[in-house]
């Protein structure tokens, strides 16, 4: 999101407290409103694509992902009524809006580029409309449907994040345009909000297969999956807290404004002037061919596990200022990670909602599953296996890389290593308890250590490959 986008979309949340403050009667019309702006900030935020009118069918397939996923998630008996069929009508009357600009400019006014042709527009809606109408008749909430969206959604993670398959993908779709195939590249596929709107969709789709998500309507779901403020870069909210949210009556505006006032300067500093100031320096593929000092090799080290953390959580405190303007108080994701003891504190407050997802959906049940087998596995055994296996898939989220996998496994093993030493030394910290000044030492000699392997571990983050990373290793150790 840039800085455009985020002050008209502030303009737009301002604008909109301001008319409910003159006629609070309109309140009920929020969810609607949050509907058409979230469906609209899809096609407005996705980035220009080198593949024609891809940037207007990947908005319209996120759009039609969010309907299939709530189809899925519904009870037949539940999928009908006139408000569910109405946002139908709205999402529709927005994908034909955005279609309609095409006779405004020869340039895109919402999307990057010219929308396409409203014959083929009109196509693609009555493509969705038809498999739509098919899973609402013949699809239920039942465990074999809910396994086949999920997989469904990983198989397409997989196709856009492994290069060798978005190559093919990319090759695939110039073909179909008319385009030259051999100027296919992995970059080509940048599907805006991709990687969050997935793991919404599978949250609620495991989470009606073990039959904890709350019933709601289709503009609910559609809101929760798209929520713009949280659309490209998190937090990773949960269905049942959202909805309680977007249900209860927003606060007077001088409340929200107070909450959110504060939020909106902080990220605003972070982002667009200490990250963006930061950048310049930090390690990245062009500075890293030019390190050749350990201390400048450092400093881009620092100045980059900075730049992450303000870029990050920057953008998180401006989706929590803008969401609170819509009455919506999206969760933490940042606190104060670089200050914590160890590893594991430092994981529990950075990306917090990304860490408590895969918590929930993979290393708790692998734990379970581990501790259950027969014959049992030994604890350090499980310890290792699960801790590294969710850093790896987490790393894995971020770009299907050997770099990637790298990172998870440096975090991966230092969790494990971390978790074995504080088991083994908790005699020692038991005595330190009647020693306040040598505890808080030893605290802080855990806050320079966690640091410094965090930012050592950037490095396989920030680079595009393990050469480089290497490379940038010799460097930093003045070998």
């Amino acid at each position: 999101m840039s800085l455009t986008q985020l002050l008209i979309f502030l303009g737009i949340a301002l604008g909109f407290r301001l008319a409910l403050s003159l006629r609070p009667a309109a309140e009920g019309g929020r969810g609607w409103f949050l509907l058409t702006v979230s469906a609209l900030a899809v096609f407005w935020l996705q980035p220009a694509m080198p593949i024609r009118n891809l940037d207007f069918w990947l908005p319209l397939a996120t759009l039609g992902l969010a309907v299939w996923g709530w189809i899925f998630t519904t009870p037949r008996e539940a999928r009908g009524g006139r408000e569910n069929y109405t946002a139908l009508g709205v999402l529709a009357g927005v994908v034909l809006a955005v279609a309609l600009t095409r006779f405004v400019s020869l340039e895109g006014v919402i999307t990057p580029s010219r929308p396409p042709q409203l014959g083929l527009v009109a196509a693609g809606l009555v493509i969705l409309a038809g498999v739509s109408a098919l899973w609402m008749r013949f699809s239920s909430p039942q465990s074999r449907w809910l396994s086949a969206g999920m997989a469904a959604l990983l198989l397409l993670f997989l196709a856009i994040k492994v290069p060798v398959l978005a190559e093919g993908v990319s090759a695939g779709l110039r073909t179909l345009v008319g385009q030259s195939a051999a100027r296919a590249a992995a970059s080509d596929l940048r599907w805006l909000g991709f990687s969050y709107i997935a793991f919404r969709l599978i949250h609620t789709l495991r989470d009606r297969q073990t039959g904890r998500l709350p019933l709601v309507n289709l503009r609910e779901y559609v809101v929760y999956a798209l929520f713009f403020p949280a659309l490209t870069a998190g937090p990773i909210d949960r269905l049942e807290r959202f909805i309680k949210d977007l249900r209860k009556p927003l606060e007077t505006l001088s409340v929200d404004l107070m909450a959110a006032g504060p939020r909106l300067a902080m990220g605003l500093l972070k982002k667009f002037v200490l990250a963006d100031s930061l950048a310049m320096a930090a390690l990245g593929p062009q500075n890293a061919a030019q390190l050749q000092s350990t201390g400048w090799a450092w400093a881009a080290l620092y100045a980059y596990s900075l730049q992450i953390f303000l870029d990050f959580s920057g953008y998180t405190d401006l989706a929590i200022g803008l969401g609170r303007l819509f009455g919506i108080q999206l969760p933490e994701n940042f606190n104060a990670p670089y200050l914590k003891p160890n590893l594991t504190q430092f994981w529990n407050n950075w990306h917090m909602t990304l860490t408590q997802w895969f918590r929930a959906y993979f290393f708790n049940p692998l734990t379970r599953s581990l501790r259950s087998a027969k014959p049992p596995l030994a604890i350090p055994w499980v310890i290792l296996i699960t801790q590294l296996s969710t850093m790896v898939l987490i790393g894995l989220w971020h770009g299907v890389t050997w770099n990637f996998v790298l990172w998870g496994v440096w975090h991966g093993l230092g969790i494990f290593v971390q978790n074995r030493y504080s088991d083994w030394a908790k005699p020692l910290a038991a005595r330190l308890e009647d020693h306040p000044r040598l505890k808080a030492l030893a605290q802080g000699g855990g806050v320079i250590l966690t640091f410094h392997f965090v930012s050592l571990g950037w490095v396989w983050f920030a680079l595009p490959t393990a050469a480089d990373a290497l490379r940038v290793f010799r460097v930093l150790l003045g070998l």
